[in-house]
């Protein structure tokens, strides 16, 4: 900066008084000494302001990259297009805000290994953790007598835990992002999913902005939606499969690090993005429910809540204990509609 005043002083107009050369100098050089201090203070104000609660905004937070500049997208471009309807940042520590998150509990779906308890979610440093912990107790919904898996299973091995916003909030058509970073060892499942608030599944509608399992033995990242056939078994879907390989080749240290998973929803389409790469386009004209019960229905034509969770996958046979306890961290959950 002293060198371009320097070098452009005798563009430097003053009024007719100061006629002398040798009196022009000190005044240039008060100018300058006065552009110099504003410049201190300035830069000092905008150190104060991005140091709040003790946190840096452009630093680097717990390995995590500021928020505010991401994949090349700022948050303001995007708030031009688009308003916050619902957000969690995580940034209290203790247990996920009961006002915006419910849990899911005991054994649930797919047959998974996992027991889901609130204790396995909780929030620290600005993250959300979901943890899947080994453990042993006896399953508190035992029933010796019963013919249902969740009841059959007279052994807990395993906890982890499911947070939905069933109850509390859903919406239609909108932008949903998500940063997080996710386990990837065998046996992992973790998931970024909503559901439909009405209708019984399949019928309600399904869509999965991430799930990450292994798939005949290869790591595999999906992006889908399902919907409801003709009949009870005929459930459809869209999907993409998109080996693990084609993020590390690019790379090597992808699972270390924080990602964002994107969902943009009108009533055309459903597009979802993994760090602003499409992964999978759906096209809603397709996806008309068949069933006699609900024929002629769009689900994604009505509002879906969301899901966080991680499960156990049973196809791995025998987990390691190594990888025990398991880390699913989310970063954020910001959801908007058009303005």
């Amino acid at each position: 900066m002293l060198r371009y005043l320097h070098s452009s002083k005798k563009s430097v107009t003053f009024a007719g008084e100061y006629n002398d050369k040798d009196m022009r100098r000190p005044i240039i050089y008060s100018i300058i000494c006065l552009c110099l201090l504003s410049s201190h203070c300035l830069a000092a104000q905008g150190t104060k302001s991005a140091t709040q609660n003790g946190r840096t905004n452009s630093a680097t937070q717990n390995g995590r990259t500021n928020s505010a500049t991401q994949n090349g997208r700022t948050k303001g471009a995007a708030q031009k297009e688009w308003k916050l309807i619902w957000s969690d940042e995580f940034e209290q520590n203790g247990l996920p805000d009961p006002t915006k998150w419910d849990f899911e509990q005991g054994f649930v779906r797919n047959y998974e290994a996992q027991w889901y308890s609130a204790d396995n979610a909780y929030q620290t440093e600005g993250l959300l953790v979901i943890e899947a912990r080994k453990t042993a107790f006896r399953c508190p919904a035992y029933d010796p007598e019963s013919g249902n898996w969740r009841k059959s299973r007279e052994q807990v091995e395993w906890t982890s835990a499911s947070l939905t916003t069933q109850d509390r909030f859903d919406f239609c058509f909108g932008r949903v992002e998500v940063r997080a970073k996710i386990p990837v060892c065998p046996g992992a499942w973790p998931a970024i999913w909503l559901l439909g608030s009405t209708l019984p599944w399949p019928g309600n509608g399904e869509i999965d902005m991430l799930e990450f399992y292994r798939i005949d033995g290869q790591p595999t990242i999906l992006a889908n939606a399902c919907w409801a056939g003709k009949t009870d078994e005929d459930t459809q879907w869209d999907s993409s499969y998109t080996p693990f390989t084609h993020f590390t080749d690019r790379d090597a240290d992808w699972a270390k690090r924080f990602h964002i998973w994107r969902m943009d929803w009108d009533e055309h389409f459903i597009r979802l993005y993994l760090d602003d790469e499409l992964l999978n386009e759906i096209d809603l004209t397709k996806t008309i429910n068949g069933k006699a019960s609900e024929r002629g229905v769009n689900p994604f034509h009505h509002p879906q809540y969301l899901l966080l969770n991680l499960a156990l996958d049973t196809r791995v046979k025998q987990y390691d204990l190594a990888d025990f306890p398991m880390r699913y961290e989310i970063d954020y959950v910001r959801i908007y509609q058009k303005k």
